[in-house]
């Protein structure tokens, strides 16, 4: 167990190194009001805190860098320490209160927000509904020969699926198909859909119907897939370039190619009981073993789940991550 002035030190150490991205050393410590210890005394610590796990040394100073275990710690305190202050963002509540923005865009909007104040990447990931079960298909056409195909599933999911409707094929037609389809797979697990079509399309009227139009039953299932798949909105992405750890190019261009293959959905299982930190090599892929990433669960009043995730470098402001992150899961629940 550490002691008192172990943790002050500690603290201080992160707290300085997230700041100035240095190796911290007593002489630095020294001049923190909180720390009015010879500097002896604070090299003793630091010594005892390399000895116990928390903190690294590195080859080319003779400061101290935070290990994966020390910002555990550092983390585990915070938690403990937030459930004192009532924290207000004013900023986020602006966003929550706009009656002109839909769920999904009131919630890219608030982490679009978060990756501007803090210059890390934010993602959303949202709901799928691939566990559940199909109440309802829908066909609605539009102008300009767009249309609309509508999921709407046991647990009061819905998702729309904007289509161009091919010249050769009318309205009616189309909807004739999607109304087919709503019979077929009604009460279907939306995972499911291309298996309950092969077991149910008996009938040879119905077989002869769709066969005719492959091309269109095919383009109309592989909406509904896309409908089922988890979403996810990233930004920010670029405000990694700012950071001092990856100024190597060689690092920027695997995050880069973890994002654009969706690798970084990977390291976001998140715990729906509450928030995790994934420090460093904690995180399964390569690309971010210089990264921290914090997820957020959250719920909608609809029975919706997701979760919001802020990834920078391991040196992150976590005071202010954190706090941030669980208000605007707050606000989702309440809200939404």
């Amino acid at each position: 167990m550490l002691s008192s002035r172990q943790i002050l030190v500690l603290k201080a150490i992160i707290e300085e190194y997230v700041k100035t991205n240095e190796p911290v050393g007593s002489r630095t410590l020294s001049k923190r009001e909180e720390l009015a210890f010879s500097p002896a005394t604070l090299r003793n610590d630091m010594a005892d805190l390399e000895d116990l796990g928390y903190l690294e040394k590195t080859h080319t100073s003779s400061g101290r860098v935070p290990s994966i275990k020390g910002y555990h710690y550092y983390v585990e305190t915070l938690m403990n320490e937030k459930e004192q202050i009532d924290y207000s963002f004013p900023m986020i509540d602006e966003i929550f209160s706009r009656k002109d923005l839909s769920k999904e865009q009131a919630i890219n909007e608030s982490m679009n927000l978060v990756s501007q104040l803090t210059n890390y990447a934010s993602l959303v990931l949202g709901s799928s509904a691939s566990s559940q079960r199909i109440k309802k298909l829908q066909f609605v056409g539009l102008q300009d020969r767009f249309a609309l195909i509508i999921m709407i599933t046991d647990a009061g999911h819905v998702e729309s699926k904007k289509i161009i409707v091919p010249e050769e094929l009318s309205f009616s037609e189309i909807d004739k198909v999607v109304k087919i389809l709503d019979d077929i797979l009604k009460d279907s697990l939306v995972s499911e859909i291309q298996k309950t079509l092969q077991e149910k399309l008996n009938n040879d009227d119905i077989m002869e119907f769709m066969v005719y139009r492959e091309d269109l039953v095919n383009a109309i299932v592989q909406a509904f897939r896309e409908m089922a798949t988890d979403k996810y909105h990233i930004s920010g992405q670029s405000n990694i370039l700012s950071q001092p750890e990856f100024q190597d190019i060689e690092k920027v261009k695997d995050l880069f190619y973890a994002i654009e293959q969706k690798e970084i959905l990977k390291v976001l299982k998140y715990d729906e009981t509450g928030i995790t930190v994934r420090i460093g090599n904690e995180n399964e892929i390569k690309a971010l073993k210089d990264c921290t990433v914090i997820t957020v669960p959250y719920s909608t009043k609809a029975g919706e789940k997701g979760a919001i995730s802020i990834f920078g470098p391991t040196r992150m402001e976590y005071s202010k991550i954190i706090p941030l992150l669980e208000y605007i899961s707050k606000n989702i629940n309440r809200i939404l």
